[in-house]
């Protein structure tokens, strides 16, 4: 498909400062990544796309407006050439971009990731001319573009995708600028099998833990990277490196990214928090720790909620005023924090202490001197998968 010469050369120019961009903050370190966020035009892959609205409406939900070419040209341009993440999809179910409207609230369930951390996920996979690669979701086929191009090819290139609608418009685009990576509508939690075992795996997706049957579509020697999360929506991201027993192991990676949920490892619906708390112990005891030290917007609180999460995998957490409420659906156990006048009062119930056992691994972790998570090892074998720490008592990912 041919391109007008202005949006032609527009995007050239808005591509360019991107880059640029991109570069100075350090992402484009490698000439080679830097070349292919130059070629590939990303608008492309968006011809459609929602952003949130700088208020919420009156019922506290997201506002998400669309963006459109036909609606506003230069927003969608100039947005498309941005470092930002640009969603194309809700709840399963494509916008009609001929019509679309504004939407209230909604689970975003595609998108097109910021691409700094696009090249950040493929560059800490290591990757290198040579390699065979699985990409796990495909999306909207951009991020699938860069590694082709960074590559030098699509033949060593397959990326596989759960969302068939999805995948179809992906393929288009990318076949539609000369790319020719293998694609396939499959979950990722089981990973590509026609193939042979790959030298590369990485996923734009995030999974409770290290689905198994990834690790046996890896040569040895080979690694994974995977962005981890759970209920209480802690991030971690780990590259794995595969043993010749099928084994892994690897470190923890730095940074704040958060990926959405592979959609077998949603969380499940926990009804009415109010009625969970009905049901608990009715004198509340003194916590030392505050919620917000797993609730802030600090990296610390970030990381913490991901170890705080695989002490307690099946706990959701949800704040309705000044209650914050814990809730395990599996278990049948609950918690609720409520601001007291000297700290936080806590109530739990269930044969689960969901509060307690994240009380356990705040005062671990300030006892270990608050380590990084680049100090811990994640350690994955048919015994488990075990989060490791010198200092630390181990922490376990649920089984899958």
């Amino acid at each position: 498909m041919s391109m007008p010469a202005d949006l032609e050369t527009d995007s050239v120019r808005l591509r360019e400062a991107m880059t640029k961009g991109l570069a100075a903050d350090g992402v484009l370190a490698d000439p080679a990544w830097r070349q292919a966020v130059e070629v590939v035009p990303r608008h492309r892959f968006v011809p459609g796309f929602y952003l949130p609205a700088d208020d919420r409406d009156e019922q506290g939900l997201t506002v998400w407006e669309p963006v459109t070419a036909a609606l506003d040209h230069d927003r969608w341009l100039a947005t498309a050439y941005s470092d930002t993440t640009l969603i194309t999809q809700f709840d399963g179910e494509d916008p009609d971009w001929k019509a679309p409207v504004v939407r209230h609230g909604g689970a975003p369930t595609s998108s097109s990731t910021l691409p700094s951390l696009v090249v950040r996920m493929w560059a800490d996979a290591e990757i290198a001319e040579g390699h065979t690669v699985l990409e796990i979701g495909t999306g909207t086929g951009y991020s699938t573009a860069l590694v082709c191009e960074r590559l030098g090819g699509s033949a060593d290139v397959t990326s596989i995708e759960v969302d068939g609608g999805r995948l179809e418009q992906a393929a288009s685009t990318l076949y539609g600028l000369g790319y020719t990576p293998t694609l396939a509508v499959a979950d990722g939690l089981y990973g590509y099998w026609p193939e042979t075992k790959f030298d590369r795996i990485v996923a734009a997706c995030s999974f409770r833990a290290v689905p198994p049957a990834l690790l046996g579509q890896v040569r040895p020697g080979g690694k994974v990277l995977l962005p981890l999360s759970g209920w209480l929506y802690g991030y971690a991201r780990v590259l794995l490196t595969v043993a010749e027993d099928g084994t892994a192991e690897g470190q923890l990676l730095g940074g704040t990214v958060s990926f959405m949920s592979a959609r077998t490892h949603a969380a499940p619906v926990f009804g009415n928090p109010a009625h969970w708390a009905a049901g608990l112990a009715d004198k509340p005891r003194a916590t030392p720790h505050s919620p917000e030290r797993i609730t802030a917007a600090t990296e610390e609180a970030f990381h913490l909620r991901f170890l705080a999460q695989s002490a307690v995998p099946d706990a959701q957490m949800t704040t309705v005023g000044e209650v914050v409420h814990l809730v395990d659906v599996v278990t049948g156990s609950a918690a609720t924090l409520t601001p007291a006048s000297d700290g936080w009062a806590v109530r739990e119930g269930g044969p689960v202490r969901l509060w307690e056992r994240i009380e356990r691994v705040l005062d671990a972790y300030d006892t270990a001197g608050r380590p990084g998570p680049e100090t811990f090892t994640l350690h994955v074998s048919g015994g488990g998968q075990h989060l490791r720490h010198p200092r630390m008592p181990g922490l376990t990912l649920p089984r899958l």
